[in-house]
């Protein structure tokens, strides 16, 4: 009896150090279009509380990068949830033809859970984000994502008792974060507010009305983003004013840049070209850690927060920037103050921090070529791309439209026009040519060449294999040359932007910090999947369905 007895003392002590090894909360913080070099280029302008924390206080793997080749919003944030790659987890773009509903598809769109508000949709007459005003639905869940998530699996090991949210500016950023099994909140940028779909609620709970009911957006009415600092000691002090910056309703290319009265129908959109549109982020997350109560259990609890404003503001001016880089600093602040909240909430010895970015950012032409570096837009319209495919069909005799639809990087074919001609593999390779000669096209990659991995063995073919859905992807993958992107998304100019296999784009910070890291840097090569692996072998549960990452485990702990 005497030895039943202290077994079962062993086993009780065993599972109590068990329960006390486990992190109470992971905070996955995910940067929009944060290049891994910003946290070095602004690193003496910084806060010792925000980034320079996580630096000191964590494992920093300074080699960290995407191994897709499409570097969109949608599909960073997934392969960070689910370590898995847009082949498998199905995310291959923020927007893709669906040729069973003959029509694009937004990655979180869906008809069958409408937005919980009434009409907090998208103002498509006031969106500044076209692949969000491209959604035939206002209805959102994460249903298009084919895998788990890290948060899936977290609720799955707790059975469901793990609180798991996730919260952006973004809907795509808060949704694919949040998986399956979580609950997501956006800024609607219709009316101000945080939202969610009847995905996650039939009603809001009753902290969100209240939070909402404090109207938080509309006390930047009136108001105007200025610098932080003195000018003068910005690395772009002299840089506040360029040609390639982009004026949206009045916001202005210098500083200040004023936010309008806000019964402006663009008000809301401003905030999110600024450091407001972070802010009203930190603001939602820190009411929801404190009214959801988060880690205050033994259970793991997860909370990601995407802040957006990073990439509104290297889209519109660009990263090479004044606007650029006092947002970067103002966004330290919100690092530090968010780190400070979760301390005092939770305790940063109990609390998993990671931090990384969906993708990283091309610099803006214009800037590159003041300093003597060959960098262009690429110009479509200038393709001439209709005239040319009506002279392919004429030639081939084809019995309706042969080009279905090209939205960026793909280019889909119709299947059906195409199925029964007996020159069907010719008349793609026309096409193929077609898009190959193009100014600012390197490759045009038929589809057949990367699912008979007929590609040659480098790190740019094997991003794009990584990027291929079969039935989701295009007909046709077409990548541009070094330092050259379109800037012409449904009519609207960008300064810079993201989406190419190259390394600006696929360069991300990534750093582990708080509950158990041991600090340090590390340069060896890692990819973002790996991020999902490593969290749950840290966390002792089953890594995402779909995961193919290595965990980087034995960097973090001290064993």
């Amino acid at each position: 009896m005497k030895n039943h007895y202290l077994l079962s003392i062993l086993l009780v002590t065993s599972f109590v150090t068990l329960a006390k090894d486990k992190p109470k909360l992971v905070l996955q913080i995910t940067v929009d279009q944060m290049r891994g070099d910003f946290i070095n280029r602004y690193q003496g302008n910084l806060s010792k509380g925000g980034f320079n924390y996580l630096v000191k206080n964590g494992a920093v793997f300074s080699q960290a990068h995407h191994m897709h080749a499409n570097t969109e919003t949608i599909i960073g944030h997934t392969t960070l949830a689910t370590g898995a790659h847009p082949s498998v987890h199905g995310m291959v773009a923020n927007l893709w033809y669906d040729q069973k509903l003959n029509r694009l598809q937004y990655n979180v769109e869906d008809p069958n859970f409408p937005l919980l508000s009434k009409g907090a949709g998208v103002n498509k007459s006031t969106e500044i984000d076209p692949t969000q005003a491209a959604a035939n639905s206002d209805g959102r869940s994460p249903n298009a994502i084919l895998t788990t998530t890290l948060s899936d699996e977290i609720a799955i090991s707790s059975n469901k008792q793990a609180k798991v949210f996730g919260i952006s500016v973004k809907d795509r950023g808060a949704i694919a974060m949040a998986g399956h099994s979580g609950k997501a909140f956006w800024f609607s940028k219709k009316n101000g507010e945080f939202i969610t779909s009847q995905y996650y609620y039939s009603k809001y709970p009753q902290w969100v009305e209240q939070f909402n009911n404090k109207n938080s957006a509309a006390k930047y009415g009136n108001q105007q983003w200025s610098l932080l600092k003195n000018q003068s000691s910005y690395l772009f002090a002299k840089d506040d004013e360029q040609a390639w910056e982009q004026d949206i309703a009045g916001f202005g290319t210098t500083f200040p840049h004023p936010y309008g009265d806000n019964s402006s129908p663009y008000f809301n959109t401003l905030l999110t070209l600024s450091p407001a549109g972070d802010e009203l982020t930190l603001q939602f997350a820190k009411a929801l850690i404190k009214q959801e109560k988060l880690g205050k259990d033994n259970i793991t609890d997860y909370l990601s927060i995407s802040f957006s404003s990073t990439d509104y503001v290297g889209h519109i001016f660009g990263p090479n920037s004044l606007e650029s880089e006092d947002n970067f600093l103002r966004l330290d602040k919100k690092i530090a103050e968010l780190i400070a909240y979760v301390d005092d909430q939770v305790g940063i010895e109990n609390t998993l921090i990671v931090l990384s970015a969906d993708h990283g950012a091309a610099n803006t032409p214009g800037y590159l070529n003041k300093i003597g570096v060959k960098a262009s837009y690429v110009s479509p319209e200038a393709w001439n791309i209709e005239e040319k495919i009506t002279a392919l069909e004429k030639k081939w005799r084809l019995k309706g439209k042969l080009l279905e639809q090209f939205v960026s990087p793909y280019v889909y074919l119709n299947d059906s026009v195409l199925a029964s001609h007996k020159n069907k593999d010719e008349i793609i390779s026309e096409v193929v040519a077609m898009f190959a000669s193009f100014d600012g096209v390197l490759h045009a990659i038929p589809a057949t060449h990367i699912e008979n991995g007929q590609l040659p063995d480098t790190m740019t073919m094997k991003r794009i294999t990584n990027n291929h859905h079969n039935d989701r992807s295009g007909d046709i993958y077409l990548v541009y040359e070094v330092n050259h992107f379109i800037n012409d998304f449904d009519g609207l100019h960008v300064a810079s932007t993201h989406g190419s296999p190259w390394h600006y784009d696929t360069y991300v910070p990534l750093i582990f910090a708080g509950w158990e890291i041991e600090t340090g840097e590390h340069s060896t090569s890692v990819a973002t999947a790996d991020i999902a692996v490593t969290l749950a072998d840290l966390l002792g549960i089953n890594a995402p369905s779909g995961a193919s990452g290595k965990s980087l485990k034995h960097f973090l702990l001290d064993d």
